[in-house]
């Protein structure tokens, strides 16, 4: 708890995780290093250090924004969509969000906007996120 780490439902092992508290605009980086939250409407556990950083340690929870600053080896992504219009893409990427996963939009070479969810572990499990949303694996 006085290490700069957070627990999240999907997102690998040794995730770097930038949390921005947007409520006041504080921001830190956290490494995935446990599961949860176990609290439906909540997407991330942020360690006692972390929740100090951020100034959340009064109020226990804030609306958070994370983004995924590094992954580890050896993960997998699953593609779930490609989209022309990248507002169409963030939509997709903002409902998944809502949902627990961890989405992320990238561009392509072809102009398309893809929209990833992950990182997982290993092929078991992106496979079983794979044949959920009929996506693609594709390395981290």
């Amino acid at each position: 708890m006085d290490l700069m780490t957070a627990a999240h439902k999907t997102l690998a092992f040794d995730t770097r995780v930038r949390v921005e508290n947007l409520d006041n605009g504080r921001v830190t980086e956290v490494r995935i290093n446990d599961r949860g939250p176990f609290v439906d409407d909540r997407i991330i556990d942020l360690s006692r250090a972390a929740a100090r950083e951020i100034d959340m340690i009064s109020s226990g929870t804030a609306p958070v924004r994370i983004v995924v600053t590094g992954m580890p080896s050896g993960c997998r992504m699953v593609q779930v969509g490609a989209f022309r219009d990248e507002a169409n893409a963030r939509a997709l990427a903002d409902e998944l969000e809502a949902s627990g996963a961890s989405a992320r939009l990238e561009p392509g070479p072809d102009g398309m906007t893809r929209v990833l969810i992950g990182p997982y572990d290993g092929e078991a499990e992106a496979e079983r996120i794979r044949s959920r949303y009929d996506g693609v694996i594709q390395p981290c």
